[in-house]
């Protein structure tokens, strides 16, 4: 898998080219020289997400079936202390 970088113009210039490089791997698109956006295929997109609902579609869902959402566990802490020194 390989990672393609465009800037936001190469990106707007060949709508195309990035789509035909997202099969091969992420597209980072850059917006004033900093990483902003990712395109991927649908592909990998289902396999990062595991077919997982997030909770905003789970609460929009119309029928009443139950669903389980488990949220994400927070690494190093949710709060931070002040540092005085």
């Amino acid at each position: 898998m390989s990672t393609t970088t465009l800037t936001s113009r190469m990106f707007s210039k060949n709508v195309a080219g990035a789509k035909k490089a997202a099969n091969r791997g992420p597209v980072i698109i850059l917006h004033r020289g900093r990483p902003a956006y990712v395109l991927l295929s649908i592909q990998e997109y289902q396999r990062l997400t595991a077919g997982q609902k997030s909770l905003s579609e789970a609460l929009a869902q119309t029928d009443s079936g139950d669903f389980e959402f488990v949220p994400p566990r927070l690494h190093g802490g949710f709060f931070k202390l002040p540092d005085f020194s």
